[in-house]
């Protein structure tokens, strides 16, 4: 029998934390916007064409703009823009549609390029979710993406489990666990895609008060959809001692505190029978002594 796989976000209450957001989000976008340029750059790089690309998880369009400023833009003829939230799309150009990214509405082989910035981290099943994007790529198709990193947030987690647990005796899961950078080329291989490379933008970000942080998670749309969540909304004086102790140990000179977000960028294509395939043991052409410039020295069997 096969596992189901985990049910740990309720997709249904993102959505509405995302259509919250929506008209605000601009407020909050910098980390949407980093990792799109990211994107825009991985693309710059890379010398061919993607006839047909999809922005899954757009937003509100970070990554067509940056598209639009770089030169890689020619490169791509026609993008489509999906999201959880039908009200993130709204209002803007180009061709859209309102899509979970665990339910993907294209059909096999059919797109060039996948682009995702910042959403499947909030997917029950981020393999299952990579399998539906190698299936929906043509061969030696392109997949450009970037979730969030168990890093992020340290500060924020360390001084809400603290705070409840000092005053209430105990404490619930506040904020959502994230990927492990470790892990990121391994999910690709898992999902079948080929020729992965994983890498890590650690981004500190510096608040007059920790208050500011929360309100840019909830204009971001990325607060708390565990199922397992507490239930109960943090007290007055839980909160207030969480900030506190933020405040003490996350502080700088001037006063200012850090948020720590990691970013884990990954990249990898749908299988193509061009692309560099390993070597066989035994198969190189020159001896690893001959290139160290070393003797080498034969161990019995």
């Amino acid at each position: 029998m096969t596992a189901s796989p985990p049910n740990l976000f309720d997709r249904a209450l993102h959505r509405r934390r995302l259509d919250r957001a929506a008209p605000g989000y601009a407020t909050a976008d910098f980390l949407k916007e980093r990792a799109a340029q990211d994107a825009v750059a991985r693309l710059e790089a890379i010398m061919r064409r993607f006839p047909l690309a999809v922005d899954m998880g757009a937003r509100h369009g970070a990554f067509a703009r940056a598209l639009a400023r770089s030169d890689a833009a020619a490169k791509v003829d026609l993008l489509i823009e999906t999201d959880l939230s039908a009200a993130m799309l709204a209002d803007r150009p180009g061709p859209r549609l309102a899509m979970d990214e665990e339910l993907s509405a294209f059909a096999p082989e059919s797109l060039d390029l996948i682009i995702s910035t910042l959403s499947l981290h909030w997917t029950n099943d981020l393999v299952g979710a990579l399998i539906q994007i190698r299936r929906s790529l043509k061969p030696d198709g392109l997949f450009i993406g970037s979730v969030l990193g168990g890093a992020t947030l340290t500060e924020l987690r360390q001084c809400l489990l603290e705070a409840e647990a000092e005053i209430s005796g105990g404490a619930g899961l506040r904020i959502s666990p994230f990927a492990d950078a470790f892990d990121a080329a391994a999910l690709l291989q898992r999902a079948g895609l080929a020729l992965p490379v994983a890498d890590v933008d650690s981004v500190t970000v510096r608040y007059a008060h920790p208050l500011a942080l929360l309100r840019d998670l909830r204009a971001m749309g990325e607060t708390n959809v565990l199922r397992d969540r507490p239930r109960r909304p943090l007290t007055r004086r839980v909160l207030l001692r969480a900030m506190e102790l933020y405040a003490q140990r996350f502080s700088g000179p001037d006063g200012k505190v850090v948020a720590t977000f990691e970013i884990i960028t990954v990249t990898g294509w749908a299988p193509h029978e061009s692309q560099q395939k390993p070597l066989r043991p035994g198969s190189a052409k020159m001896r690893l002594a001959d290139a160290l410039g070393t003797v080498e020295i034969k161990t019995p069997r």
